[in-house]
């Protein structure tokens, strides 16, 4: 056997010090981004975006600059919560993602759409696409931290977001009942197969507290999350109520006058991650 010389691209020995290739896209030009988090889980309709709202929301309110990248292609529901009806523009720069009132910038394909009710009927290498060009054509400023709004499951588009963007450390999201915690658990392994930093589960509808005496009602029973995050080593980052208020809040385009600590271990560990350096 010849002696390693630790050239991988011009060696064939499938050997342990061998180094994938780095598939990740360049960012624009013009963007200069910190830390990129992902908020994923491996079911639709647990949360997601409600988590990634809330979570950059908590974060801007650190005086931190926060942009929102919504990777659900067919399913977008960023900028509703942020009552962002404006499209999106674009130069022979690129394309400028559209401030919230409050500062958040949010890049979307309904920002793109004439009519954001017309349905996104693509096929996956298309989705994939699209996730890739809002990394790579959107000028994201000066964002302290990215969060990206993943799509469910643990196909096409989450592989791309994982290969092609340099994700810092996940958010996953999950409710009480057991089977969702079964296929919050494929969205952890795959993480692990990945080698993404998770930073910790965020459970959503966890309970509803009663109006007249404050007591927390398990709608759904008692929660399975502890036993999944223990199985894993994760800490249990957040547990968001079902909550009449914050469920108008969002209908009503206003996710950024919402008022909660749920997520507070979450925002300390996001920012425990400090700033970082500009992704180049």
């Amino acid at each position: 056997m010849s002696e390693c010389t630790h050239d991988c691209s011009s060696c064939s020995a499938n050997c342990a010090s061998r180094q994938p290739a780095d598939l990740h896209e360049k960012p624009h030009a013009m963007s200069r981004v910190g830390k990129v988090i992902g908020i994923v889980s491996g079911k639709g309709g647990v949360g997601k975006s409600l988590v990634t709202a809330l979570t950059a929301v908590s974060v801007k309110r650190t005086g931190h600059t926060v942009g929102i990248m919504d990777a659900d292609i067919t399913g977008p529901s960023i900028p509703k919560m942020f009552g962002v009806t404006a499209r999106a523009e674009g130069d022979d720069q690129g394309l400028y993602p559209v401030q919230s009132k409050l500062g958040v910038d949010l890049m979307s394909v309904n920002l793109l759409l004439e009519n954001p009710a017309d349905p996104v009927i693509w096929r996956g290498p298309v989705i994939a696409g699209v996730v890739k060009q809002f990394w790579s054509d959107v000028v994201w400023g000066d964002d302290e931290f990215l969060f990206v709004d993943m799509p469910p499951g643990t196909g096409d588009v989450p592989l791309t977001v994982f290969q092609s963007i340099p994700v810092d450390g996940i958010l996953v999201v999950a409710t009480p009942q057991e089977l969702v915690s079964m296929i919050v658990e494929k969205a952890v392994r795959m993480a692990e197969t990945m080698r993404i930093p998770i930073l910790g589960i965020v459970e959503n509808m966890s309970y509803v507290e009663c109006p007249d005496c404050g007591k927390r009602i398990e709608v759904f029973g008692k929660s399975k999350l502890d036993a999944v995050a223990a199985e894993h080593h994760l800490p249990v980052l957040g547990r968001i109520p079902m909550n009449p208020k914050l469920a108008g809040a969002c209908d009503a385009g206003l996710v950024e006058l919402f008022e909660g600590d749920w997520l507070d271990p979450a925002v300390d560990a996001i920012l425990a991650l400090g700033k970082g350096d500009v992704v180049q």
